[in-house]
């Protein structure tokens, strides 16, 4: 089996990213943006990916966090988009629940190129440093970047650290269903490609 890796830099005024992932391993992971809940975010959905995550970003944070929220999603995406190459043998679809104390959350995934975020996440005010309406930008541009449809709901919940991160890590478990090999020896479409 081939190694399932990719490094991805975006160089741009507002922000400066590099990001390397390598799927099928999954114990290092090395994440450092300047916003806490933003690292921390990135480390669940790692973690729960199974893949390795090294992540350094900064950006115009001094303005307001969106410009590297939304960058961030762009580089992860595009950078587990180029690990996954042509998706040959993927398992494509996937669902996870991850509860955190009282919050309970579902990520649903199509990983056939095909970009569509419906995001059910009622956040509103800071998660620490965080206004959390950027998380949305986040979810976005990761779904567009990587190619996948994204379903992403609250089941309940009140708290909102515990809302963002159980969907986080519903995410990080989603993908590492989805990105498996053991989806047969083809594209995993009956129209022999994805998009």
């Amino acid at each position: 089996m081939s190694d399932r890796a990719a490094l991805v830099r975006r160089r741009s005024r507002e922000t400066q990213i590099e990001c390397e992932v390598r799927l099928d391993h999954g114990s290092q992971i090395e994440v450092e943006t300047g916003l806490p809940f933003l690292d921390h975010m990135l480390e669940q959905v790692a973690r729960y990916g199974g893949f390795d995550l090294k992540f350094k970003g900064s950006g115009d944070v001094q303005v307001d966090p969106h410009h590297l929220m939304e960058d961030a999603g762009i580089v992860i995406g595009q950078a587990l988009s180029r690990a996954l190459d042509d998706r040959t043998g993927i398992r494509r679809f996937a669902s996870a629940y991850a509860p955190l104390d009282e919050s309970l959350a579902r990520v649903v995934v199509d990983l056939g190129k095909r970009p569509f975020l419906s995001y059910n996440l009622p956040l509103k005010g800071r998660i620490g440093t965080l206004e959390s309406e950027t998380l949305e930008e986040w979810w976005r541009a990761f779904s567009i970047h990587v190619g996948a449809t994204l379903h992403v709901d609250l089941i309940r919940g009140r708290n909102r650290h515990h809302i963002a991160e159980s969907a986080a890590k519903a995410l990080g478990l989603a993908l590492r269903d989805a990105m498996s090999l053991g989806g047969g020896p083809d594209v995993p479409s009956s129209k022999g490609l994805l998009g």
